[in-house]
């Protein structure tokens, strides 16, 4: 069995909705398929709670009944039979009445996130109504009966797994089953959701309980691109990645996947394929455990960096300095991204400048400190072995007319780094794209 993801923009319309239900059947064969909200709605429903956080109820109403409204549009278009209209009709009334009882009482997080959950459970019941409708054996399987997180506010896998197979097997028949993504309990029961990756995250944790035979998410972008087509152009899709190159790419730049949504599927050993909505029949990218050797696949930039560099002939032979310097750093529950070292120094990288002041006060007690802010990571991702001879000078060769403030290389066999001036990004993303894929 597959899993098939289909985001907000691949859900936006009815007709889209339509257009994802001939996808999920096109093969005949069973599927599982995890939804987003319908594009917009949940941006409206954090609009709704911001309201209500400042006690202004009317303001909350009057963007409940705008959303209302374009509801019940919507269901004029997407069904063609009275009985499924007024059926669906009778659901969103009672989800706009839900959203409407909060207007009337305290306000909390957790009020919030019962809100913001209530756009995966419209989406997914309008479009289980509009398969039931074409005669297709659809059933809806509630992600809050079986996705649950633990008291560390990670996925509880044996839960998920157990309940999931159990929900399955009352189901006879059935030819798809959807459910919600994004949305799940904690470890006391109440409704949350799972942050990072959000639905992406919910297709890899189905996956590996079901040991599925592919997961698939379908967005508006045809898999992963060798460079980032807002910067560079006639840039390509890369047909296949391993998840460790899959990971480096998002983390530093590639937005259509969020790089921990997949381990799941990572260590379950289940292939993930990226798919594009609007061209069905493209290849997309897929992600797996296989390697490509001899080949750097692809570039990715991360913008906003801030470069710090500690000074100090007191680090020299020194034992407990860099110990010092990074928990700094984690008592501010700031992360760093490249790291290099040489005998009187020690140059660091953070994209979350929030409590830099404060970090830079503390490191001046250990040395002379200086600042470079408005920098650019420029990542180069692909097979980099140490003993691929010319790789990484191959990378390098691109940068041979822009400044280099850092070079991070040999962390990772799949990453070489390079922190430069963020005004000169496009510059060498070009460079990159002539050098390397030309």
């Amino acid at each position: 069995m597959k899993v098939m993801k289909f985001g907000g923009t691949s859900v936006g319309t009815p007709q889209r909705m339509k257009e994802v239900s001939k996808l999920v059947t096109k093969s005949g064969e069973p599927v599982f398929v995890v939804l987003s909200a319908m594009a917009g709605t949940t941006n409206s429903l954090v609009e709704i709670s911001d309201y209500l956080y400042k006690k202004n109820p009317d303001g909350a109403n009057e963007v409940i009944n705008q959303l209302e409204r374009k509801y019940k549009k919507h269901v004029e278009e997407l069904y063609s039979t009275d009985e499924m209209k007024s059926a669906t009709r009778e659901f969103l009334k009672g989800e706009f009445n839900y959203l409407r009882s909060f207007t009337k009482e305290l306000f909390t997080s957790f009020e919030e996130k019962n809100i913001v959950a209530q756009g995966e459970l419209m989406s997914t019941n309008m479009v289980v109504n509009y398969m039931k409708e074409q005669g297709i054996h659809a059933t809806l399987l509630n992600a809050l009966d079986f996705m649950r997180t633990d008291k560390n506010a990670e996925p509880d896998p044996v839960y998920i797994r157990e309940k999931l197979t159990a929900l399955m097997e009352k189901e006879e028949g059935v030819q798809v089953f959807i459910t919600q993504g994004f949305i799940c309990r904690n470890a006391y029961g109440e409704v949350d959701n799972l942050q990072r990756g959000g639905s992406d995250y919910t297709a890899s944790l189905i996956g590996a309980a079901i040991h599925a035979d592919e997961i698939q998410i379908w967005t508006d972008i045809d898999g992963m691109h060798n460079n980032d087509p807002r910067v560079v152009e006639k840039t390509e899709p890369v047909h296949q990645l391993h998840f460790e190159e899959a990971a480096e790419l998002a983390y530093f730049g590639a937005k259509i996947l969020h790089p921990t949504c997949v381990q799941p599927a990572k260590y379950a050993g289940i292939p993930v394929r990226l798919l594009n909505t609007m061209e069905p029949d493209a290849e997309g990218t897929t992600i797996s455990n296989e390697t490509e050797t001899g080949k750097i696949k692809a570039v990715a930039a991360k913008d906003n960096i801030t470069a710090i560099k500690i000074k100090s002939s007191r680090m020299l032979l020194a034992t407990g300095f860099l110990r010092k310097v990074f928990e700094i750093f984690e008592s501010y529950q700031t992360p760093i991204d490249m790291v290099c070292t040489s005998e009187v120094g020690v140059s660091m990288s953070i994209d979350n400048d929030a409590h830099l002041e404060d970090i830079l006060d503390e490191l001046k007690k250990y040395g002379t400190v200086t600042v470079d802010k408005n920098m650019c990571i420029i990542c180069v991702v692909g097979d980099l072995e140490w003993n691929n001879i010319g790789f990484e000078s191959f990378a390098a060769e691109a940068f041979k007319d822009i400044p280099v403030r850092m070079i991070s290389y040999g962390g990772s066999n799949y990453n070489i780094s390079f922190l430069i001036k963020g005004e000169d990004k496009k510059r060498a993303l070009q460079s990159l794209s002539d050098t390397l894929f030309k």
